[in-house]
């Protein structure tokens, strides 16, 4: 946060099951001093999750909760949902957590958890977003931040980049584009949030301060 300012930077926790670069793009982006987000705790449901060290190497305590010591999703939530608060925790991001939250959970941090999805929302919800997209022939892909929901990528949509899909895309070609653009629009969410930013009516987002809304990021097609 600025010198002038009386606020401290809102303890965001940030949620992980493997490499974690949408973690490590949060990370750096809260790392700049005014940036309104600090990144208080990394939490991974697996012990062998990647990015655990790339934030132990940046000074953030990291935290493992499996899943496997627990009865049921709720039980895991429940327990997930306690550490959070004993950290002080205001704001999560989910950064590749490959956990279905139960609706109790994503009740109790309503307007408060976003993720980051690989594609257009409403479009291509769920796994595989790159092949999909490539075999329905649209000329347009990308990613979307969003407010998380009980339902699986649903929720009320932040920001959108906008991949234009070039001939000769491949799955993996086409995700390496939207993966950089996700590294840019998910810290700027959390920006937009943690600075208060953000109202949800009728599940949809205003940005204060942004004339007509933010317009998205449209990445020129080479």
């Amino acid at each position: 946060m600025s010198a002038g300012s009386s606020e401290a930077p809102r303890r965001t926790a940030v949620l992980i099951s493997g490499r974690g670069s949408n973690m490590a793009a949060l990370v750096r982006a809260a790392e700049q001093e005014d940036f309104p987000a600090e990144i208080a705790l990394v939490l991974s449901n697996r012990a062998d999750a990647a990015g655990l060290d790339f934030a132990k190497d940046h000074g953030i305590p990291t935290l493992v909760l499996s899943h496997k010591g627990y009865s049921d999703r709720l039980a895991f939530d429940a327990a997930l949902d306690a550490h959070l608060k004993a950290e002080g925790i205001e704001i999560v991001c989910l950064a590749g957590f490959m956990r279905l939250l139960t609706p109790w959970l994503v009740e109790r941090w309503r307007n408060r958890m976003i993720n980051v999805h690989p594609s257009l929302l409403p479009s291509f919800k769920g796994l595989h977003t790159h092949e999909r997209a490539l075999e329905a022939g649209v000329r347009v892909h990308g990613c979307t931040v969003h407010f998380v929901r009980a339902e699986m990528d649903e929720g009320p949509i932040i920001l959108q980049a906008v991949v234009p899909i070039e001939p000769g895309d491949t799955p993996d070609v086409l995700a390496d584009r939207v993966l950089e653009q996700e590294h840019i629009i998910y810290p700027k969410g959390l920006e937009l949030l943690a600075a208060g930013r953000l109202t949800v009516e009728d599940e949809r987002v205003a940005i204060a301060g942004a004339k007509g809304g933010l317009k998205p990021l449209v990445v020129p097609a080479v």
